[in-house]
């Protein structure tokens, strides 16, 4: 193989490496729409309103924490009958743009020392 084959090979999984990338980004605002129609009734329509003191607030919340929730929520390996039922019907790019969208909010959460 000469060594401009060998470049050219590089290159072109370079750029499909990063196109793959390109293709997996969160999107925050479809992460919103879909926050208004499966979240917002729980957990407020800021993320920080839950309608019961024992939901969670979202929002501010890290978006690793996020997406590994809702996954093991989908997997039932984190146990919960409503967020079972409600991670069950979201596609991976769901997962990806809510948890984009509620790691944007300002959260309410703080640290107390």
């Amino acid at each position: 193989m000469t060594a401009i084959t060998f470049l050219s090979r590089g290159l072109l999984a370079c750029a499909l490496v990063a196109s793959a990338g390109a293709a997996v980004a969160a999107n925050p605002e479809l992460g919103r729409q879909k926050a208004e129609q499966v979240c917002a009734s729980c957990h407020g329509k800021d993320g920080n309103t839950p309608i019961d003191p024992s939901y969670p607030k979202l929002a501010g919340q890290h978006k690793d924490f996020l997406e590994r929730a809702l996954l093991d929520y989908r997997s039932e390996a984190r146990k919960n009958a409503i967020m079972v039922g409600q991670a069950k019907q979201l596609s991976r790019d769901d997962v990806r743009n809510l948890a984009a969208y509620y790691s944007s909010l300002p959260g309410g959460l703080s640290v107390k020392r």
